[in-house]
């Protein structure tokens, strides 16, 4: 009996022996698998938003900032910007929450969808109400509360459509979510489009009809993307089920901190122009809030349009790191593939964006006020290279609820920013404002890697390191080259920029060889 279990205990052992090459293929094959997915929908979904959202951007809302004014532009931006500060409210982390949620159980949709749906309409009652009095306690005018109460609807929806998109990502239904995300802005582009063409003289076309037409779009978006979600979901009716909206509250709570600090570091640029600086008349009006936050919106607006592509990347990591992370899957593979598909490719924008930025702004406005908005696009576009990190390694700390730690550095980025702006913004107004972001930023991209490195205790691999670092210096030398030239400065931008890919490709940074393999790998 005693070599009966010894045989078989040999056996079981040489069978456990086997199935490890096997389980690594598994694990390989499957981590491969993960690879190709994202590869493809971004790929979908990068071509959609290259369609649509640059020609929303660059076309629509900068004709109408040049229509309406940079002023008039201003006055709008900052009170957007101060509704995105309450946003903490309307959506309470219950988005992320809710993706990463549902990657992981996918049969928790049909469970919590209509209950989240009334717990999201209460939400909205009550971020109304709080951004209203917020906007009575910080001074606001009559008209600018008027404007307030339209772009709050429209927050809502946003919001809504937000949460929608959630459950389509956790179901990794990506080619839907990608034709939802720029649905909005194709039907936005129509209405906006033939209202400029129809009111084309100077102070005819009015910042309350660009609003009313992005609520129109919103509303027809999220509508549709209701339909498709209650189909997935098989829900025949809404609950109101006050136990289980405490329960996700709890929840989402962190996931809620984190969205709020975010936002302020972000958003609160804007809001704090338009109110530090003084209303002025006459000669010093170049000097007032509204003027200097258009100026900022100016030079933000290609940072925004960079930044929409970028967070397609987190958009399509969070439910494929959650899913990964809970399979035990390796990750490190993964963040590397998407570090070269954006961190590389936002150094080369962002460098050649700094180079040229007054032919890039000329080219936009049109002599309007365009030396003092390139200065500051100079440094927003340089934000552009922090931001896109931490979509990748703060999108894999959210995965892996790692949200103490995201909310510490949150809060401390939070503090910079404002410390920052409190000091520069008198002194050096928009200008001002854009160095903070750059630190805050900075700071934001640093403390991920490092937390991402101390959590998933990934190889330190310095000849990557030096690669990005011979790759930065290679690429500024190029770019001080080619911006010297005696060419009309499209030819000098595009030379620079090409110039840059190819260096990218030399450093093996970019490697289209293994995207092609990744593609093409078999199942």
């Amino acid at each position: 009996m005693a070599q009966w279990h010894r045989f078989k205990n040999h056996q079981n052992s040489l069978t456990n022996h086997q199935n490890i090459p096997r389980q690594k293929n598994y694990l390989c094959r499957n981590n491969g698998n993960m690879q190709r997915k994202f590869i493809t929908n971004l790929a979908l979904v990068l071509l959609l938003n290259l369609l649509i959202k640059p020609f929303w951007i660059l076309g629509i809302d900068r004709a109408v900032q040049n229509a309406v004014g940079t002023e008039q532009y201003g006055f709008y931006a900052s009170i957007l910007y101060f509704s995105f500060l309450f946003n903490i409210i309307l959506d309470f982390g219950i988005t992320n929450f809710n993706n990463k949620n549902i990657s992981q159980n996918n049969h928790l949709l049909s469970k919590h969808f209509s209950s989240i749906v009334m717990l999201r309409i209460l939400l909205a009652g009550v971020f109304a109400v709080v951004t209203l009095v917020g906007g009575l306690v910080i001074g606001y005018t009559a008209d600018m509360m008027k404007m307030l109460v339209a772009v709050l609807f429209n927050q809502v929806l946003i919001s809504f459509i937000m949460y929608l998109r959630s459950n389509l990502a956790g179901l990794h239904l990506f080619k839907t979510d990608s034709i939802i995300s720029v649905l909005d802005r194709l039907i936005m582009i129509l209405i906006c489009g033939f209202l400029l063409l129809h009111f084309k003289e100077p102070g005819t076309f009015q910042i309350q009809w660009f609003i009313y037409a992005q609520t129109v779009a919103y509303f027809i978006t999220a509508l549709i993307t209701l339909m498709i979600v209650i189909d997935k979901a098989k829900v025949k009716k809404f609950k109101w089920r006050w136990p289980f909206f405490l329960m996700i509250l709890k929840k989402s709570y962190p996931y809620a901190v984190l969205v709020l600090l975010m936002t302020f570091y972000n958003r609160i640029d804007f809001v704090m122009l338009e109110r530090m600086l003084p209303f002025a008349a006459g000669s010093n009006q170049l000097h007032t809030g509204a003027y200097q936050s258009g100026i900022y919106a100016q030079a933000y607006r290609l940072l925004d349009a960079a930044n929409m592509i970028a967070f397609l990347f987190s958009g399509l990591l969070l439910p494929i790191f959650a899913r990964m992370i809970k399979l035990k899957h390796n990750v490190e593979e993964m963040v590397r593939l998407s570090f070269s598909l954006l961190v590389i490719p936002s150094i080369v924008v962002a460098i050649c964006c700094y180079f040229f930025s007054y032919d890039l702004m000329n080219l936009l406005y049109k002599g309007n006020n365009v030396e003092e908005s390139s200065q500051v696009f100079k440094i927003l576009m340089c934000c552009f290279v922090p931001i896109s990190s931490t979509y990748i390694f703060g999108t894999l700390l959210t995965a892996n609820g790692n949200l103490k730690q995201l909310n510490f550095m949150a809060s401390t980025g939070m503090a910079i920013n404002i410390i920052l702006n409190i000091i520069l913004i008198p002194r050096y107004e928009a200008y001002g404002a854009a160095i903070s972001s750059i630190s805050t930023q900075l700071f934001m991209a640093f403390t991920q890697v490092f937390m991402t490195q101390k959590v998933f205790r990934f190889r330190k691999n310095y000849k990557l390191i030096f690669s990005i670092a011979g790759f930065i210096i290679s690429s500024v030398i190029l770019n001080s080259l080619a911006s010297s030239l005696h060419l009309f400065w499209i030819s000098r931008f595009v030379i620079s920029t090409l110039g840059c890919f190819a260096i990218a490709f030399a450093f093996r940074l970019i490697s289209i060889k293994n995207l092609f393999r990744i593609i093409r790998e078999e199942e």
